[in-house]
């Protein structure tokens, strides 16, 4: 008996720890994205994290595009944006204990990384 409440209690916890880690990725992120060119563009992402689906949008110079087929798992994450009907794939971490996010960005072969924080 004692063996399955300290079960039961182990997995409530482990349940809360991954839903803290989903509520913290939500909301605004701001980055830069460096180009093969050199070229410097700002970004801001609105994420929202629902159960093991991540929607929102990203923001540049150039307007805002949704995020889609967005999935979270624990603090790994994945999403795409169309841009003008190419697939920009992206794929993330975030580090809850320096409340900032690893991301690689593909543009269609061409890979970029990226770190995204907080805006103050």
């Amino acid at each position: 008996m004692k063996n399955k409440i300290l079960t039961n209690v182990i997995l409530a916890s482990c349940f809360i720890v991954a839903l803290a880690v989903f509520a913290d990725l939500s909301g605004k992120w701001s980055g830069t994205v460096t180009t093969a060119g050199g070229t410097n563009f700002p970004l801001t992402y609105q994420f929202k994290v629902d159960g093991g689906a991540l929607t929102g949008t990203v923001t540049s110079p150039q307007g805002e595009l949704a995020i889609t087929d967005g999935k979270t798992d624990g603090t790994a994450f994945t999403f795409n944006v169309d841009v003008n009907g190419s697939i920009i794939k992206n794929v993330g971490r975030y580090y809850a204990a320096g409340d900032t996010v690893s991301m690689d960005i593909d543009f269609g072969g061409s890979k970029t990384h990226t770190r995204l924080v907080r805006p103050q």
